[in-house]
């Protein structure tokens, strides 16, 4: 980092703008009018400083950043004016002035939003999450709405407050416990509010989870109501003092309930501290003292003789302290008595909760006396407390709410029955909802009560299960800069939450992974179990699969290798998730998994154990094997077989035969896919497949309904047919139902599935000249299906679905399967009747897969190779008739202009596949422009039908020469080095110069390239190859050409 501080325009006005924002926020706390909505004023201020650090410091920073900054600026400094004059007036500032600044204030926060809502979503690129935060926080703010509150109004209803709790209060019943003072007792009832008075409307919090601010008094009302008692009269106490030494000042608020609470005595206060004693000692002269005070006071005096009593002023002779137990036991009863009776009275002030004062004084003595003694929590808690408090955490006003939670955390502190009644109420999920508040303890007070119930097992499942609470509180823990509290105790919470399995799962689906990785490793045998159930279902993020794959493969394998039959179970459906990864499975291949995985599949059935596991670990080797690990790197045994043995080639082919499990099959054949890329077990394959009836079992599975089953059959079929070709194809006809399956054309276009596509390549690949398949479908009447296909496929267009092209490859190369057979009549009656020298010159033309193209090339080749053979001279009839012969003499100049110069005979596109009728000799020609040289290569052998011996070969060169044959070829010897390329390029260069040497000499001269090409074909090529490049350089006169002298 540099240290060189950043004096860009952008950067000093962003610092300025925060450090005006830290003034305002400070400042809030010395405003002493209408504090609730300066501080959320403050709040909004605060809120806006991570986008203003965003347009400072963003990589992305858009181009209006300057008049973003200078707008919120403008805002802001208002803002800062306006507090500043509520701060220096105080109260002396009039009630019409204060709603005027609230109003502003109300204009700036909108105006701030508006300018927040200028920030391009460019600045973000993929920070979404940062976007979606400023977006609502912009509209937060321009629907900002503050309300004054009339002070008059607020008068008036404190004092209808009183009134109505003096009429209330008279329900109340007080009991005191010295059964033994005979004195009468006064008693009243305290009912339950009917209805809260109505509260202020304040600013609505909005938070990721919004919490209901108003209090249901209809609940409160089926809570039962407390019964207190009052004291005797007529003792001597101080009331003053126990008012004023007390911390429940709501009894102010209630005159009547303090009348009723045992008064405090003036024997028990200490005359030195004036606090109620706890250890009271009596002196000398029988004077008490609380025990530290008086002790205190002795060390003043350093001789002994010279102690006197800071009551009576005496001298004592001596120090000696005596305790009290009467006076002690006298006072603790009191407490006792009157901490029940304080516990019963803030349950009372609670329960009418009639302002928020009155239930922030019940909850603040409260926490006191449960701080005090912890029978006072118990006490609290059998009075109904807990489920009271509860129903206070939906309280309107954020400070009771933050009272309230710190409350419930004192009394289910070390306490698991108080937790238990908790989980019966809707603390926890309303609790889980506040910590999205951005008021900050409120949040934290959350988090501390969370971290309380977090403590008991029995609690942490259902913290755990209400929805977004662990994402929260993950979210917390890796936000350490932004609250380093809430990170702190976040992390402790998810700590604690560890111990359900269900928890860990929950944190492992949002992205915490260390601890399911940490119980896997060191927890318990069945914790181990359950984290690798939970690695078995969950779907990890891509970036951290390596991770888990590097800490987790040890123990499941260990668990695969000596755990039961669940633990083996649990292990093996981890590993199959993390082996699907692909980076994964070299970290598998090198902690020992193939050896496992393969004594999983073989050797357990040898010892007659269960095979519950036989899917999984299938799988597992599969997902291996299709990774670039060579089969024959791969150590099965210590015997040094590996995965290309031959032992292991046959066992798991006998186990494709016998396995009546789809998903075990499909996994088998996968691995035998993998095999083939091993020469020495592609040898075994192809040699147990011929051998076996494995081919049947192969071709059956075809038509699975187990589709990923049937397209890996048809892969492996396809694999095999270059070894086995001729066999599977006569074993194909011989299946029930094929080859016509193969052939099933899709309802629409654009659903067109992988099983279309490779089940019409397999029939492609096949032997084309197999006669036996070629007849079957041409019997089951499938070209007609495949030429509509096609017809589909071109009009909609390629692109309906991710297949259609594979499929229209398959489809054309079955189409070229027949023009192999022409000499068949059923075949050549096919393609006339199709004209499919048509259709392969339109595929040509139309399509743009290179594949397609090529094989169209073929297929005119194969067309044109017997267009000789089916060219036939026109017989014409002999007459006498003058006029016949006028007649025929004419119909026969007709005719002639119909005979190909090339074939010598009446040829056409369809029934003599004529490539000159069929103009497919320009789109050939264009064909070896290609860069694919497999398509230049068929566009070759297809023109060097029109110039084989059986042609006019004469009238063929005229016709391609003036079609700038030469210069193709030319291009073609020049780009493509390829040898069957060359030769074929050569062997036409060859025929032009017999035929038509002048003028391609000439030609051919003029290109400086050429003779370089022809003599490294010449030094370099094999034997033919050599051999047309000498003949072309002698042509040419670059090589001498000795001809046979005479005699």
């Amino acid at each position: 980092m540099s240290l060189v501080e950043d004096t860009s325009p952008i950067v000093v006005l962003g610092q300025t703008l925060l450090a005006t924002i830290s003034e305002i926020t400070a400042s809030v706390v010395c405003v002493e009018i209408e504090q609730e909505n300066f501080m959320e004023v403050g709040c909004y201020l605060d809120r806006t400083s991570p986008a203003i650090i965003e347009l400072q410091f963003s990589e992305n920073k858009p181009l209006n950043a300057i008049e973003i900054l200078q707008t919120l600026t403008k805002s802001i400094n208002h803002a800062k004016d306006l507090m500043e004059k509520c701060r220096t007036k105080g109260h002396s500032i009039l009630d019409a002035e204060v709603k005027s600044i609230i109003e502003q204030l109300e204009g700036v926060i909108k105006d701030i939003g508006e300018g927040l809502s200028l920030i391009p979503s460019s600045m973000f690129k993929e920070q979404e999450y940062a976007e979606v935060a400023i977006r609502s926080l912009s509209q937060e703010m321009q629907n900002v709405h503050f309300k004054v509150s009339p002070t008059e109004a607020s008068d008036t209803k404190d004092a209808v407050q009183v009134q109505s709790l003096s009429e209330e209060i008279q329900n109340v019943k007080f009991e005191n416990s010295q059964t033994e003072v005979p004195e009468t007792k006064e008693t009243i009832h305290v009912q339950p509010l009917k209805q809260l008075p109505e509260e202020e409307h304040t600013a609505i919090e909005t938070d990721l989870y919004s919490i209901n601010a108003e209090f249901f008094t209809d609940d409160l009302q089926s809570i039962d109501m407390l019964h207190l008692t009052g004291s005797p009269k007529g003792m001597k106490f101080i009331d003053q003092v126990s008012l004023r030494n007390s911390s429940n000042q709501y009894l102010k608020t209630l005159p009547q309930v303090a009348e009723y609470i045992e008064p405090l005595y003036e024997a028990f206060i200490c005359p030195l501290t004036q606090k109620i004693m706890d250890d009271p000692v009596t002196i000398e002269n029988g004077v008490t003292y609380e025990r530290r005070a008086i002790t205190e006071w002795f060390k003043k005096f350093e001789d002994s003789s010279g102690v006197i009593c800071p009551t009576t002023g005496k001298k004592l002779s001596t120090r000696d302290l005596n305790t009290n137990v009467a006076l002690k036991t006298t006072i603790e009863e009191w407490k006792e008595r009157n901490e029940a009776a304080r516990i019963k009275v803030a349950r009372a002030a609670l329960s009418l909760a009639s302002s928020d004062n009155m239930i922030l004084e019940a909850l603040k003595d409260l926490q006191d006396l449960c701080q005090q003694k912890k029978q006072n929590k118990v006490q609290a808690r059998n009075m109904g407390m807990l489920s009271l408090l509860a129903h206070i955490l939906e309280y309107k006003d954020r400070k009771v709410r933050c009272a309230t939670l710190d409350t419930l955390r004192l009394l289910v502190k070390e306490d698991d029955e108080g937790k238990d009644i908790i989980e019966q109420t809707k603390a926890i999920p309303t609790t889980i909802k506040m910590l999205s508040s951005n008021y900050l303890p409120e949040k934290h007070a959350s988090l501390l009560f969370l971290l309380e119930l977090s403590r008991c097992k029995s609690l942490c499942e259902k913290i755990g299960s209400v929805t977004g609470c662990i994402l929260m509180l993950i979210t917390m823990k890796y936000n350490y800069s932004y609250d380093p509290f809430a990170a702190e105790k976040a992390d402790e919470i998810l700590q604690n939450l560890e111990t359900s399995s269900k928890n860990v799962m929950c944190m492992a689906e949002n992205g915490l992974l260390e601890p399911l990785l940490h119980h896997l490793i060191e927890g318990t045998e069945e914790m181990q179990m359950e984290m690798a159930r939970c690695l078995g279902e969950i779907v990890l993020a891509r970036q951290i699969r390596t991770h888990v794959a590097e800490r987790a493969s040890p123990p499941l394998i260990k668990m695969v290798h000596s755990g039961n039959s669940l633990t083996r179970k649990a292990a093996l459906k981890a590993l199959v998730q993390i082996s699907s990864y692909s980076p994964n499975r070299r970290i598998l291949v090198n902690a020992g998994t193939v050896p496992i995985m393969i004594e999983e599949i073989f050797k357990r059935t040898i010892d007659n154990e269960p095979m519950d596991a036989k899917e999984e670990s299938v799988a597992i080797l599969a997902n291996i094997l299709e990774s670039d690990q060579a089969p024959e790197d791969l150590q099965v045994s210590t015997q040094g077989r590996t995965m290309a043995s031959d032992h292991v080639v046959y066992k798991i082919i006998q186990m494709l035969k016998s396995s009546s499990q789809d998903e075990v099959k499909f996994n088998l054949i996968r691995i035998l896919l993998c095999l083939t890329n091993a020469p020495k077990a592609t040898v075994t394959i192809v040699s147990v497949v011929k051998e076996t009836e494995v081919s049947y079992n192969l071709i059956e599975l075809i038509n699975s309904p187990h589709e990923k089953l049937g397209i890996a059959s048809i892969k492996l079929l396809i694999t095999l047919s270059p070894y086995i070709g001729h066999t599977l194809s006569e074993r194909l006809c011989k299946t029930r139902g094929q080859p016509e399956s193969l052939i099933k054309k899709p309802t629409e276009i654009n659903q067109i599935t992988e099983k279309h596509a490779v089940s019409a390549n397999f029939l492609a690949r096949l032997p084309r000249q197999n006669l036996t398949l070629n007849l079957a479908l041409l019997h089951k009447n499938t070209v007609p299906t495949i030429l509509e296909t096609i017809n589909e496929i071109q009009i909609t267009g390629s692109r309906a679905s991710r297949f259609a092209i594979s499929y229209l490859e398959g489809l054309v190369g079955i189409l070229v399967r027949f023009t192999t057979t022409l000499y068949e009549s059923q075949v050549l009656l096919l393609a006339k009747s199709h004209n499919l020298a048509s259709v392969f010159t339109e595929l040509l033309i139309r399509t743009e897969s290179d594949e397609i193209q090529k094989l169209s090339a073929i297929g005119l080749e194969n067309l044109s190779s017997e267009s000789i053979n089916l060219s036939r001279p026109p017989q014409l009839k002999k007459s006498n008739s003058k006029i016949t012969r006028l007649l025929s003499f004419h119909s026969s100049k007709e005719r002639s202009t119909q005979i190909c110069p090339v074939h010598r005979g009446a040829c056409s596109s369809q029934t003599t596949f004529c490539l000159l009728d069929n103009k497919a000799v320009e789109r050939l020609l264009a064909c070896l422009d290609h860069e694919n040289v497999e398509v230049v290569e068929a566009a070759l052998s297809a023109l060097c039908t029109l110039l084989d011996d059986k042609v006019d070969v004469d009238k063929s060169v005229s016709l391609l020469n003036e079609m700038n044959l030469i210069q193709h070829l030319l291009n073609v010897m020049g780009e493509h080095r390829k040898e069957s390329v060359q030769q074929k390029s050569f062997w036409l260069v060859e025929r032009f110069l017999v035929r038509d040497g002048g003028r391609s000499v000439s030609v051919l001269s003029q290109d400086r390239f050429l003779p370089s090409i022809l003599v490294s074909a010449f030094h370099g090529g094999d034997v033919n190859t050599r051999q047309m490049a000498e003949k072309i350089l002698r042509h040419l006169n670059k090589m001498p050409n000795f001809s046979t002298p005479k005699f």
